[in-house]
């Protein structure tokens, strides 16, 4: 595998952003590690970091880069700071950055496919919540999306983190809106005719978030979509996620 950390320009956000990067790479020959790599333009999992976290946290917490090494897939794993994937209300177009630009400046310097059968997302916690988010808003953009531990419900983070809420969303308003609220998101997506990403959804029966997943859970499969849940003991925490981010890439549509 190569990994790479990129810091490059934004011109969205007019910051200097940075993101990690998993590529394959042909070589049998490294130790304790199957590898696999094409000549083709390569598919590609966006994994998406939580509120506390940066574009590091996965690489630092889990062993993906071990368990990506035989599928032959890139990972793209960028750095959004606590802006909760949103357009903030007072602050940057993050929302814009994620959706638009990102996605540009990774094909730009990798050979990224660009087809939607070829591109996933995945995410924990608030990155769970993005990597929906990005699905049921540009559902022609990705194949299939996964949330570990989505903090799914923006209203619920209004209670925990009431200063962030507000430089966020501003208003209740503006988290009950397209693009912010997934439930709303699924609802258009279900009435579109678009295609409808394959989804996958899981969270741990003791974690905080427990009951926000199962009503998003509840309503997804109300709406008819293709959602497949999986819950089980675990909290919010990085041994849940270790695990079930392996129970995703094999889920993944490679």
């Amino acid at each position: 595998m190569a990994l790479i950390q990129c810091d490059f320009h934004s011109e969205i956000l007019g910051l200097s952003m940075s993101m990690n990067v998993i590529l394959p790479q042909s070589a049998p020959s490294q130790i304790g590690m199957a590898s696999s790599a094409g000549s083709a333009k390569l598919k590609t999992l966006l994994l998406l970091h939580g509120l506390s976290d940066d574009h590091s946290i996965w690489l630092r917490r889990t062993s993906i880069e071990r368990y990506v090494a035989p599928l032959g897939i890139a990972v793209v794993m960028p750095a959004v700071h606590r802006s909760y994937y949103a357009d903030m209300d007072k602050g940057m177009k993050y929302w814009t950055y994620i959706s638009e630009e990102l996605p540009a400046i990774a094909r730009s310097f990798f050979p990224l496919s660009d087809r939607r059968e070829d591109n996933f997302v995945a995410g924990l916690s608030m990155g769970g919540y993005g990597a929906f988010k990005l699905a049921f808003n540009f559902p022609e953009r990705y194949a299939a999306a996964a949330s570990l531990s989505g903090a799914l419900d923006v209203r619920s983070f209004h209670d925990r983190f009431p200063a962030d809420y507000n430089l966020i969303f501003g208003t209740h308003e503006k988290a009950d809106a397209l693009p912010n609220n997934v439930f709303l998101a699924a609802e258009r997506l279900t009435a579109s005719g678009k295609p409808v990403p394959k989804l996958f959804q899981c969270c741990g029966t003791e974690d905080f978030l427990y009951e926000h997943n199962t009503r998003f859970r509840d309503h997804a499969l109300k709406l008819g979509l293709p959602l497949e849940y999986e819950e089980g003991p675990g909290e919010h925490e990085w041994g849940y996620w270790d695990a079930n981010i392996q129970r995703v890439l094999n889920w993944l549509p490679l």
